[in-house]
């Protein structure tokens, strides 16, 4: 089962501000890293684990004057262990992390490698979206290490069919479709408000469809000023639209995504929409497995906005999570740690294990072995959501800083709950650029 959100996410804001402030690369006193020289590597247990396991176990066998010391630990732990490492020296040669700022602040510290010139092989397998993410000013710092997880809208077919309702394709479409669910005494859309991240999918796909990745794209490099692009204005008032409609019902403030009840609304039939990533199939799969074999289960890419400028293709999630290289560790380590993720990492193997888990590796041309999946309809329709992405963004509480992504998160909820207006959040997130 994949990892999920949820597990990203407590990963991405408890390390976002420490890896900014210590840069994790190992000290100059050891090259190698991880409390002495030679390879080394850490990465979070849960989710693809096995594949890392195996891969680096492939690495050490081919290379055993090379072997890399692999330790995993729990999203706690490895915050715990990143915060000790600080001031000691002992951070790994392979720096796991979800890009975002946190690259941004390893690249302007100067602790990471320059990759660009180092990974030709695996550069070429990788899907290029996911790729850029892990660019800062066109050069690579950081490289795709497992499964890509874009965002979409589940439905369930039943009351689709129940309420005469076509998939929508635009927005006035799925207005529509909440005001015909809603008058028919079926709660539209299923909304985990209580965790407040799911919120954040919402405007970040409204804002993309309304102006494209390029708004968000000024507010992540800290542009003054840059959340008052009318993107965002507009964006908050077509939600308004979908929230005074009854969309979301009064009751989503009350349900937690982390026990999965968002999804159990649409598969107990009470809510006919869900807006989630793709780590919520396995949910449906293993919670609901009858209800799924009977065909009720049906998805689709988030609507195109009339007259917006962002490319119906453009998804929202997590890319993947990443391996940069420490500048700290030896010349030598450097050029096998490059050489392990140019020719091991994301390879044929590692591929069809993490296929066989039901998720999507961040590379090109599997189309046959998803084929071969007994998933196959939905492993290829969100492995065709990546790779066909213009633009596949990081979610926003990922890529901004700690801060931000907590105040991106609590006037968001303030603004779902009547609290706060559009202007309230511009003028928040505008006074956290500094």
């Amino acid at each position: 089962m994949s990892v999920s959100r949820r597990q990203v996410l407590v990963g991405a804001l408890a390390t976002a501000p420490l890896f900014a402030l210590t840069a994790c690369g190992s000290g100059g006193n050891k090259p190698g890293g991880g409390g002495g020289s030679g390879l080394s590597a850490w990465a979070l247990t849960g989710g693809p684990e096995k594949v890392f396991r195996d891969t680096f176990a492939a690495w050490n066998k081919a290379n055993p004057d090379h072997k890399f010391k692999v330790q995993y630990f729990a999203n706690d732990s490895y915050k715990q262990k990143i915060r000790t490492s600080v001031g000691s020296g002992n951070g790994p040669t392979l720096i796991y992390s979800w890009a975002g700022g946190t690259l941004k602040d390893y690249v302007a510290s100067d602790e990471v490698v320059d990759l660009t010139d180092k990974i030709p092989n695996l550069s070429k397998r990788v899907i290029p979206s996911v790729l850029d993410v892990g660019k800062v000013d066109g050069k690579v710092y950081a490289v795709p290490i497992n499964n890509s997880q874009p965002e979409l809208i589940y439905y369930n077919k039943k009351l689709f069919k129940q309420a005469g309702v076509s998939v929508p394709k635009t927005f006035g479409e799925l207005l529509a479709a909440v005001k015909t669910f809603k008058a028919k005494g079926i709660l539209p859309i299923a909304l985990a408000g209580q965790s407040q991240w799911p919120e954040l999918m919402w405007i970040e796909f409204l804002v993309d469809r309304v102006g494209g990745p390029e708004p968000f794209n000024k507010a992540f490099k800290q542009q003054k000023g840059a959340w008052s692009d009318p993107a965002f204005t507009e964006a908050f008032a077509k939600l308004k639209q979908l929230i005074d409609a009854g969309a979301f019902g009064n009751k989503f403030g009350s349900v937690v995504a982390d026990n999965n009840a968002d999804a159990a609304l649409v598969y107990t039939d009470k809510a006919a929409m869900l807006l989630q990533g793709n780590w919520v199939y396995t949910t449906f799969t293993t919670d609901a497995k009858k209800w799924v074999d009977e065909g009720n289960l049906g998805w689709f890419a988030f609507p195109s906005v009339e007259g917006g400028k962002g490319d119906p293709s453009n998804v929202y999630g997590n890319p993947a999570n990443y391996f940069s290289v420490s500048s700290k560790a030896s010349k030598d380590d450097q050029d096998q740690a490059a050489k392990f993720l140019d020719k091991y990492n994301l390879d044929d193997r590692a591929c069809q294990e993490l296929i066989d888990m039901g998720l999507i590796p961040a590379v090109q041309n599997i189309e046959s072995k998803l084929e071969a999946s007994k998933d196959k309809d939905f492993l290829l329709f969100t492995y065709n959501q990546t790779k066909n992405a213009k633009s596949f963004q990081l979610s926003w509480d990922q890529a901004l800083s700690d801060a931000q992504a907590q105040t991106v998160l609590t006037k968001l909820s303030a603004f779902f709950l009547g609290q706060a207006t559009a202007k309230d959040f511009v003028t928040a997130m505008n006074g956290t650029i500094k």
